[in-house]
């Protein structure tokens, strides 16, 4: 069966050892690096990850890239005597990926849109780059458009902050089932943060 040419771009960026895409990236990223943390796009970097996200070429519609910091939790270290085994300083990771983070500041900054999903699209030793897919409930083409006029309902305000995007889902430990998950549903908070 014959590939489609999504397929080939997804597979680009997949590999590794792919010289063209290595190359491209760190072209890309010495400009990115100079621009702001919340910059729109005209068109996504990785259109098949887009499209597979929801991405529609149409009105309504923006993409948004993020910048963000790479690495775990910043903690300090602590004030005051402690045992080795407390001594808890690295390897402590946030309760919010770093995707998350990125989500949420693009909401912030469109505060009309809503945060439909975002994908990665690069990295180097200090920051990481998202692309946000941000879509306007209150726009006519988007309640027209019937895969995604859903977006339009109040119960979907505020979507990235309360972690129903796929990024947040994932953080909040929803997309598995069955044994060992009991404790994150309905919430992580309800069984008293026991799920994580």
């Amino acid at each position: 069966m014959s590939k489609s040419a999504y397929g080939y771009m997804r597979d680009a960026w997949k590999d590794p050892d792919n010289t063209v895409v290595r190359e491209l990236r760190w072209e890309r990223l010495q400009g990115w690096r100079k621009e702001g943390s919340v910059t729109r796009v005209e068109r996504p970097t990785r259109i098949d990850r887009a499209r597979s996200l929801g991405y529609k070429a149409k009105q309504g519609i923006v993409v948004a890239r993020v910048k963000v910091r790479r690495g775990s939790l910043r903690k300090s270290r602590f004030i005051g005597g402690r045992r080795s085994q407390r001594m808890g300083k690295n390897k402590i990771t946030a309760g919010k990926s770093i995707q998350r983070i990125a989500e949420e500041r693009a909401g912030r900054k469109y505060p009309n849109m809503e945060v439909l999903n975002s994908y990665w699209v690069g990295e180097d030793g200090k920051l990481k780059w998202y692309e946000v897919i941000l879509v306007d409930p209150s726009h006519p083409v988007i309640k027209s458009d019937k895969n995604l006029n859903w977006i339009c309902g109040n119960t979907h305000k505020g979507r990235a902050n309360r972690g129903k995007t796929s990024a947040g889902r994932k953080g909040r430990g929803m997309m598995c089932r069955g044994t060992g998950t009991e404790k994150t549903r309905p919430s992580i908070r309800s069984n008293h943060n026991r799920g994580k």
